[in-house]
């Protein structure tokens, strides 16, 4: 059947408009199938923990305890304030819990855009992604909570008194938490850069003094206290972390040009 110009030119791109819409439909689609699974995971995680919620808190509390003076504990002002601290404190530990899920399925709903060889780094991915949030989070707590809440206290005298506040500390806390889990990801983020071909080795030495000076910007950030000594323990990490996606991403560059 033949068609003339003026007419199978309107409906190609009809046609093409047509399948761009359905594409479209289709991602958002499993976007929003994607999200639901997350949520689903973090709502797991978040029953789980508040089903262990005193013992959790008993162990987040236990660094500003430490410096605490005699006789002082957390205090709360509000009847709702206890309550909803541990809704809060349940829900940051159920995306740690769920974080796995979380992280998968991210990898998935971008894998289908990336190469075969590059769909096998699936695996690797979620591991790695999952060790360095949960280990960022433990590094903040092991390493940064003591120094920085000792320094806090400090300042409580014989003319200041020290009563924290449950909410204030904990709000603090969680905002640490994941702050310290999402900097942990750097080399994940990094390497998946190199991985489709935005970075490589080279481009990372180069741009070294760069990433050094917004590494020391983001503890200045993250760290709750001013002194110099916060900001290298969590910088310290992370410039190891970035020598380290360097090494990755010229072996994942390495592999690509023998591929």
């Amino acid at each position: 059947m033949n068609f003339d110009k003026a007419t199978t030119l309107p409906a190609y791109c009809l046609l093409l408009a047509v399948q761009e819409k359905a594409g479209l439909t289709e991602h958002l689609a499993e976007l929003r199938r994607r999200l639901i699974i997350c949520f689903v995971a973090v709502c797991v995680g978040f029953g789980l923990c508040y089903a262990l919620i005193e013992p959790i808190f008993a162990m987040l509390s236990k660094p500003l305890e430490a410096v605490l003076p005699p006789e002082t504990s957390l205090i709360f002002t509000s009847y709702p304030e206890a309550f909803f601290t541990y809704l809060k404190l349940a829900l940051t530990c159920g995306i740690f819990v769920g974080s796995p899920v979380i992280l998968y399925q991210i990898w998935a709903f971008v894998a289908p855009g990336l190469y075969e060889r590059e769909k096998r780094w699936t695996l690797p991915f979620v591991v790695c992604s999952s060790f360095l949030f949960i280990g960022g989070a433990i590094f903040g707590y092991m390493v940064v909570f003591p120094t920085a809440f000792k320094f806090l206290a400090g300042y409580s005298g014989e003319s200041l008194r020290l009563l924290p506040s449950v909410s204030e500390y904990f709000t603090l806390t969680i905002r640490l938490l994941l702050g310290f889990g999402l900097a942990f990801e750097l080399p994940v983020f990094i390497v998946f850069l190199g991985l489709v071909g935005l970075l490589d080795a080279h481009t990372l030495r180069k741009h070294r003094k760069y990433a050094i000076l917004i590494i020391f910007l983001a503890a200045a950030i993250l760290t709750p206290t001013p002194d110099v000594l916060n900001q290298i323990l969590l910088a310290g990490p992370l410039l190891v972390l970035y020598e380290f996606s360097i090494i990755l991403v010229w072996l994942v560059g390495a592999k690509r040009r023998k591929v």
